[in-house]
């Protein structure tokens, strides 16, 4: 079985053994009491079940352990405690969201968690070795510091991911999109010697999307069923642990475009972009607005898209094209070798960001749906 082919069967078990046991988490979900009333918080009209994340934490698993048995994933299972550390971070990080997602937790056991979980990956094995600072030096971290690193980065990543989920399908589908650019993205390096072939980075990616794919038919609006937390710190867990296996492992600089390329680390924040400026701007909002981190409210990105005019799919689908956007910015370079790749991406962009702010309040050939007032 070729290299390629191997990859697809994981790719594949992943996204169908998440699809098929998300029916099972339907049948099971309300009988748990894991169904989500609307609310002013939220933006759906109807009861809805969660606990998707139940899915996609077996499709992980059921995936890993096909991936073990595959003489192509062989180096990446040998002699390596880094599969294992995976695997016992994302179950704490799962289970801390799921028990989330029946019995609301407060926000200090929530970080608690995540604290643990992203300790847990450290001590095991999981850590950035290298860090290169922008237009300065690469950075050799200490024990003490690749520790710190790795839990914030968990915690920032996990969060993000978790803070866009509030729309059907937006969580989901983001993840895909930077799932799917890193895995091609880390490929490359694979190509260019700068990683072995034994490392977990790629695999975390593909799985991943994977278990996005699968989820994302059940999760499309008009949503079935909801990820919950679960779902949505398990995505940040991974994408987290493929960022540090892949980004903080690599000494020289892949690319020569010197305006974009910063340094691999660099990649996937690129690609997460969406997430990460919605956390950014969520902490300065409601630090002005002297209220905790945790304080939920309906001025993230996705809700001001509504507020604009645009429907529920097309909000989606917008933030969407501008996580593509950003993976493209990411990948092209690297894929051609020429920095002029990046100006189509950065023009496009811009005409985006245009289309935010100056599309009318108006939606052509979609139903009207009721104004999102802030909470």
């Amino acid at each position: 079985m070729s290299r390629t082919l191997q990859h697809a069967v994981v790719l594949g078990a992943a996204a169908i053994v998440t699809y098929l046991f998300t029916f099972v988490v339907t049948r099971v979900a309300p009988k748990l009491g894991a169904v989500v009333e609307p609310d002013d918080r939220r933006v759906h009209q109807r009861p809805t079940i969660t606990g998707g994340g139940a899915a996609m934490f077996v499709g992980f698993l059921a995936a890993l352990v096909l991936a073990s048995r595959l003489p192509g994933f062989t180096q990446v299972f040998a002699g390596s405690s880094e599969a294992l550390a995976v695997v016992v971070a994302a179950t704490v990080m799962f289970a801390i969201g799921a028990v989330d997602d029946l019995r609301e937790l407060s926000a200090p056991a929530k970080v608690a968690g995540q604290v643990l979980s992203g300790s847990l990956l450290a001590v095991l094995g999981v850590t950035l070795f290298y860090f290169r600072v922008p237009f300065g030096q690469l950075v050799v971290l200490s024990a003490d510091w690749a520790t710190l690193i790795t839990v914030l980065l968990v915690v920032v990543v996990a969060n993000s991911v978790n803070l866009i989920d509030g729309l059907d399908g937006l969580a989901a589908g983001t993840v895909a999109i930077a799932a799917g650019a890193f895995y091609l993205y880390s490929g490359e390096l694979q190509n260019a010697g700068l990683i072995s072939d034994a490392n977990l980075g790629p695999l975390l990616a593909l799985v991943t999307l994977g278990i996005c794919l699968g989820f994302l038919p059940h999760n499309f609006h008009p949503a079935r069923i909801f990820m919950g937390d679960g779902g949505a710190l398990l995505l940040g867990l991974l994408m987290a642990s493929a960022t540090m296996t892949v980004g903080g492992r690599v000494v020289d600089q892949f690319s020569g475009q010197v305006y974009f390329f910063f340094a691999p680390i660099a990649i996937p924040f690129l690609i997460l972009g969406v997430p990460l400026v919605d956390v950014a701007l969520a902490v300065a909002r409601r630090a002005y607005r002297r209220e905790g981190i945790a304080t939920a409210d309906k001025d993230h990105l996705h809700h001001r898209l509504l507020r604009m005019g645009h429907g529920h799919r097309r909000t989606v689908m917008l933030l969407w094209a501008w996580t593509a956007l950003l993976s493209g910015v990411a990948l092209v370079p690297t894929l051609t070798g020429s920095g002029d790749a990046v100006l189509p991406f950065a023009l496009a962009g811009v005409a985006i960001l245009l289309f935010f702010l100056l599309r009318p309040r108006t939606r052509l050939g979609e139903e009207r749906e009721p104004e999102i007032r802030s909470a």
